[in-house]
């Protein structure tokens, strides 16, 4: 989904007294990432050794409104939004490895006139660290204008505000641009929260399960179905541009690979074949397509153009080579194999050369995706249990993120700090589930799906 209806609110500046004097500037486009609009000073830091990183303490009361009126965004009017609204930030911010967030339903509420004039001394009380406000109005053309404010509570100075003016159908993306405003912010990393997942939705009896492609927000909000179900869906990824989900397709005894453009809701085959095919995967500049193809009993990965063409076959070794992965570069690609005679971890250069073997810690080693900050790997370690683990591009610091009985098929949120993954449930069931956890694997939180879920994939920061 293209955001051509989240337009920037002029950046208020700290001289700005009320925020009632603050005029939306419709015609001006919003960047593509919030952390773009941050202004320069305040705190800066980096999370990149977790160990160095102490929680901060966060209040996020809930966002104030002019006046109360009624919206499409929210049947209770601009008041219950504004709590929704804060409850949006506040989740978002929680079970992320860095803050330590109190919601708006323990907190007094601020007046509309407070937001741009906070109480220091009541939050200084409270053991705030650090005040996230803001505030939600409901303009004549029906659009909402949602500001955020981000207050350095023990210095009692403002570190950084914005504003958006929205459908209001797009009011949950307002409160991710807060929470992306907020955390890129405090930490120094790339944004994450606006942005979308791919995954397979799975509902009936374990041996009759049916797989419908489906795509829902980072948070688990706005679940749709893509698919109808009548083929099995599976292993979805999105384009780099977020306009397309390249997927594999089984009807019938055959696998089709599909790209399902979002906007059209169309979708186009990109190969089919009577041999096995599967794992699409996408080359970081959305011109090519990796997948595995079985032949004679032998199974290669290649590599075809995004528009369909004549493959390229890039492994030949006796065995099963699948679940290629392209570095953030394009330069190399992370696969699995089992051509040493147990399923290893590989790496090779782009068009094929140089394929080495990386994993070398007993187990197996399974489902590699490479990070979008290029200095991990997450993988499945299979050493009886499944387990989502992380090793360097050269197979060094293994370090496991989870310990369940059966967690698999990793994928990088964004900005490469929170992994996510889906968990089988043990027992006849065979039920799973997608959960996520930072790279600290402290922080392990299921994400909520109408059904079953599995195979999710974290597309960008939506542009």
């Amino acid at each position: 989904m293209t955001f051509k209806t989240i337009i920037a609110l002029t950046l208020l500046t700290a001289s700005v007294p009320s925020v009632a004097q603050v005029a939306p500037a419709d015609s001006t486009p919003l960047p593509s990432s919030a952390a773009g609009q941050v202004e320069d000073g305040g705190l800066t830091g980096s999370v990149t050794d977790e160990n160095a990183w102490e929680d901060l303490a966060l209040a996020i009361p809930s966002f104030a409104t002019d006046r109360e009126q009624p919206t499409p965004a929210n049947s209770a009017g601009t008041g219950a939004l504004a709590l929704e609204l804060s409850r949006v930030v506040y989740n978002d911010l929680k079970n992320n490895g860095l803050f330590r967030p109190t919601g708006p339903d323990a907190l007094p509420k601020p007046s509309y006139g407070d937001i741009t004039n906070p109480q220091f001394g009541t939050w200084r009380g409270r053991g705030a660290e650090m005040l996230v406000q803001g505030f939600v109005r409901a303009g004549a053309d029906g659009k909402l204008t949602v500001g955020c404010y981000l207050y350095d509570v023990q210095l009692g100075d403002e570190l950084t505000r914005a504003g958006w003016v929205v459908q209001p159908a797009d009011w949950r993306r307002a409160a991710h641009k807060c929470s992306d405003l907020v955390y890129s912010r405090l930490s120094g990393e790339s944004p994450f929260f606006d942005s979308k997942i791919a995954y397979i939705a799975e509902t009936g009896p374990k041996d009759h399960r049916v797989k419908r492609l489906a795509i829902m927000d980072s948070d688990g909000a706005n679940h749709r179905f893509i698919t109808n179900g009548q083929s099995t869906a599976l292993t979805p990824r999105y384009s780099p541009d977020y306009s397309q989900i390249v997927y594999l397709s089984y009807l019938n005894d055959r696998m089709r690979i599909y790209v399902y453009d979002i906007g059209s809701g169309q979708q186009r085959l990109v190969t089919e074949s009577g041999n096995p095919t599967f794992a699409p995967r996408w080359s970081p500049d959305g011109r090519t397509i990796l997948y595995s193809m079985a032949v004679n009993g032998n199974t290669d990965i290649y590599s075809v153009p995004v528009g369909g063409g004549t493959p390229r076959r890039l492994t030949d070794a006796p065995g099963i080579d699948v679940g290629g992965s392209y570095s953030p570069d394009g330069s190399r690609i992370v696969f699995e194999s089992d051509r040493s005679g147990t399923q290893q971890c590989y790496v090779m250069d782009a068009n094929g050369a140089n394929q080495r073997r990386i994993s070398f810690f007993g187990g197996r080693c399974a489902t590699p995706e490479w990070s979008p900050r290029g200095d991990l790997i997450a993988f499945t370690h299979i050493v009886g249990n499944f387990r989502i683990a992380v090793m360097t591009p050269s197979g060094g610091g293994l370090r496991h993120l989870t310990n369940s009985w059966q967690d698999e098929a990793p994928t990088w949120s964004p900005n490469g700090r929170i992994v996510q993954f889906f968990r089988t449930a043990q027992g006849t069931s065979g039920d799973s589930s997608i959960w996520q956890v930072d790279l600290t694997g402290r922080n392990e939180r299921r994400l909520k799906t109408p059904v079953g879920a599995s195979d999710p994939a974290w597309g960008p920061v939506l542009p």
